[in-house]
């Protein structure tokens, strides 16, 4: 996954091409070099875009592409695609051009430069939230392990379904910039998170069971865990990491 900085510089990049863009637009002579060179820019901002702001992607696009529904041919329906492909301005009955190509070309690119740059204020929660839904599916697919374990090995499925709960409960400390003790348990974060107000003191005294039936899963004491012990941490787990964030 691409870092803050690597983003922000390749949107930088691309709006610093927009001047010669629109410089190449402005001459007839130019259009089969702005149709190379754009072609190449609008491949790059689109997937940029489609990231970032995918409540204007359908808009960037539609400075480009020619709607596969439009009735009519004017100034109003007339995008980049039309130029790139050589298509001129309809003309009066003096075979006059009713609008200006290259004009409104150029209006079209800086409108698309303009949305490119406005993304540079989502990145960080974008990231963030790809990040969490990448690690939500790997503690869905740790807990589905663990529930399989369960079949074979009691310790073992309790042991995986912890790992998880306290995996989850540092991320959320994090998140919310609490201040950590290296290698911390999952009853050393239930305090600082619960005096945080991350939650209430009921889901503080839910984790807390969890964390000791985990104790139980993890250290050999007088007994052996229980399967519906187990069932109980493992269904507990999930129930915490969609839940708490």
């Amino acid at each position: 996954m691409p870092t803050e900085n690597e983003i922000k510089k390749e949107i930088e990049a691309l709006v610093s091409e927009v001047p010669e863009l629109i410089r190449l637009a402005q001459k007839a002579k130019d259009t089969m070099i702005f149709a190379g060179k754009y072609q190449h820019w609008y491949s790059k901002s689109a997937k940029v875009v489609e990231l970032l702001g995918t409540d204007r992607y359908a808009e960037f696009c539609a400075y480009y592409l020619i709607d596969p529904k439009r009735k009519s041919y004017n100034a109003g329906t007339y995008v980049i695609q039309d130029y790139t492909q050589g298509m001129g301005a309809a003309q009066d009955y003096l075979k006059q051009p009713l609008w200006d190509v290259h004009n409104l070309v150029s209006i079209r690119v800086m409108n698309q430069s303009q949305i490119l740059s406005s993304l540079k204020s989502r990145i960080d929660s974008v990231l963030a939230d790809v990040s969490g839904k990448f690690l939500a599916e790997i503690e869905d697919e740790e807990l589905a392990v663990a529930e399989k374990l369960v079949r074979v090995n009691l310790r073992a499925a309790g042991a995986v379904a912890g790992v998880v709960l306290e995996g989850h409960l540092q991320r959320v400390a994090r998140n919310h910039g609490i201040s950590l003790k290296k290698n911390p348990t999952i009853s050393d974060l239930n305090d600082p998170l619960k005096s945080a107000n991350i939650y209430d003191l009921p889901v503080w005294r839910k984790i807390q069971h969890l964390a000791d039936l985990r104790n139980l899963c993890d250290h050999k004491k007088d007994r052996e865990p229980t399967e519906p012990e187990v069932k109980e941490l493992i269904i507990g787990t999930a129930s915490i990491v969609k839940s708490i964030f």
